[in-house]
């Protein structure tokens, strides 16, 4: 077998592949064998019956037809090994020569991973945020802790500035009823604009058990931007009363036992969580300091197919919130040509950080043993609320373990990426990686909230508008990848080939079994929210 490697662009090649026609005699007798299963032929018993008759009754070009589906593939991938290319995705396969007796010829395009080389990692400058706390920062913190301990306390006298108001509202187009804008004991901050516009003005001044009617635009549903007749009942006017800062509090709320072990212990706890903050910061920022001295040709293919992934991830997130991708501009203050365009820039961060951390990977000789693989299934299972057990087991039968475990990898590169540089903080001084630990979480834990909770600030239905714009970080994620910043389609179908085998993803070989199967698929074809009310 001859093979010709034609470089189209720095992303893409050309393999010519000459094989002589005594190369394809297995290929060609197993299917001799499989058309003699299928077909009768009186005084032949199946599977018995010769060539030369099956040559006369379907004819040898089917024959070859079906020899040469079965063969290309498996040549595909010999050539690639042969030649030592890197294919990313599938191929673009043309038989371009049969001549039986003698010869095959057919050509391969496909992407390839592109050549580029790491410079030396060792003492890249590095800088990160400070991980000082501040008085002021212990106090915003035990602040916030008072709030979630806060209570809710009856008052009659009329609806103010700040008050919980429990309330009813119903809405109504041109005197009808809105089916989905209906909604009784809605709990809801007085002035926090949260919901509808001219609630808050309607609510001020309003006594227990007044009605009110008012105009409004509906946020959502079929009538969505429609005026409608907006009517507010109000059940209760409730104020929060915080809990005295005292010694009493900080047991309550708190392991501890004065509120002077309370501030004390809050600062180290917010001291572990910057330091920890610190080493995510270290490794976001040594790679976009790595990023920045490389210059890597990206195969358009992979940037499109990336971008496609953020840009569904986004428009799933927003279906099942009951939002749209306008609802969601609108919020964020984007256009679609500006979200478009955040789209393919984070996608080609994605696809070249991907390349940069498997080659480093594999110049390392990094590997992912059971346990980590394990650990890391096990970490993306509770991110996506569902049993360690059965995500992997859909990453076996759907054959995505190999980008598990490129995933690991890349994981695995980031980490040493930042343990070479030389990271300093804001105010020039060193910082360890080795000693930077995350914290289980704050000593002061998270309480169950203020007392009368169906009431307490932020809760339920006051938060609800926010839900309809979308959540920011469905933005350009691709959750199931794992980390952001090199998780992705793009990167998946990079390493595909990597992945095809534990053994190959775990030390980085670039050609083997994925490639053939991969090829294998190609060439058969070839050679044959509510109203807000």
């Amino acid at each position: 077998m001859k093979t010709d490697v034609e470089e189209l662009s720095p992303t893409r090649v050309r393999l010519t592949i000459e094989v002589p026609f005594e190369e394809l005699k297995p290929n060609l007798d197993q299917a001799y064998r499989e058309v003699a299963r299928k077909v009768r032929v009186p005084g032949f018993r199946p599977g018995r019956i010769p060539p030369r008759v099956i040559d006369q009754r379907v004819g040898r070009v089917a024959v070859l037809e079906q020899a040469v589906s079965d063969a290309v593939p498996q040549l595909y991938g010999k050539a690639l090994a042969e030649q030592e290319v890197v294919a990313l995705g599938q191929p673009e396969l043309e038989v371009t020569k049969l001549d039986d007796g003698k010869e095959l010829t057919f050509t391969a395009e496909v992407d390839v991973r592109p050549r580029f080389d790491i410079p030396d990692l060792d003492g890249m400058p590095v800088t990160v945020d400070d991980a000082d706390v501040t008085p002021d920062q212990v106090e915003e913190y035990i602040g916030a802790l008072r709030e979630r301990f806060a209570s809710l306390k009856g008052e009659d006298r009329p609806v103010a500035d700040g008050d919980y108001v429990s309330i009813d509202l119903a809405a109504a187009v041109d005197g009808k009823a809105v089916n989905d804008a209906q909604a009784s004991g809605i709990s809801y901050e007085v002035g926090s604009s949260s919901m509808l516009d001219g609630l808050d003005e309607a609510l001020l001044g309003m006594a227990q058990g007044e009605t009110k009617t008012f105009t409004a635009e509906l946020g959502g549903g079929k009538l969505a931007g429609m005026q409608a007749d907006v009517t507010v009942t109000v059940h209760s006017v409730k104020v929060k009363e915080l809990p005295e800062l005292d010694d009493e509090f900080a047991q309550s709320a708190s392991e501890f036992d004065t509120l002077g072990e309370l501030r004390a212990g809050t600062r180290t706890q917010l001291e572990a969580m910057r330091r920890a903050g610190q080493a995510e910061q270290a490794r976001e920022r040594a790679l976009d300091a790595l990023l920045s001295r490389i210059d890597i040709p990206l195969p358009q293919s992979l940037v499109d197919e990336e971008t496609e992934l953020r840009r569904q991830s986004l428009a799933d997130r927003l279906s099942r919130s009951g939002s749209d991708t306008d609802a969601y501009l609108e919020a964020v203050g984007m256009t679609a040509d500006e979200l478009a365009a955040e789209f393919e820039a984070d996608a080609r961060r994605s696809v070249k950080a991907g390349f940069i951390l498997d080659k480093l990977a594999a110049a390392e000789n990094l590997g992912v043993d059971p346990a980590e693989l394990s650990s890391y299934v096990t970490q993306q299972a509770y991110r996506m609320g569902v049993p360690p057990d059965r995500l992997a087991k859909e990453l076996a039968d759907h054959g995505q373990l190999g980008s598990a475990v490129a995933d690991v990898l890349r994981g695995k590169s980031l980490s040493l990426i930042a343990e070479r540089a030389r990271i300093t903080d804001s105010s020039g001084r060193g910082v360890d990686l080795t000693e930077l630990t995350r914290p289980a979480g704050p000593a002061t834990g998270e309480p169950a909230g203020p007392a009368d909770s169906a009431e307490a600030p932020g809760s339920g239905e006051a938060a609800g508008s926010g839900e309809a714009a979308g959540s920011g970080e469905a933005a350009g994620s691709g959750e199931v990848a794992g980390s952001g910043e090199v998780a992705g389609s793009g990167q998946q179908a990079g390493v595909g080939q990597v992945a095809g085998s534990g053994q190959a993803a775990g030390s980085g070989g670039a050609a083997g079994s994925g490639q053939q199967a991969g090829a294998g698929q190609a060439a058969t074809g070839t050679a044959a929210g509510g109203s807000e009310a």
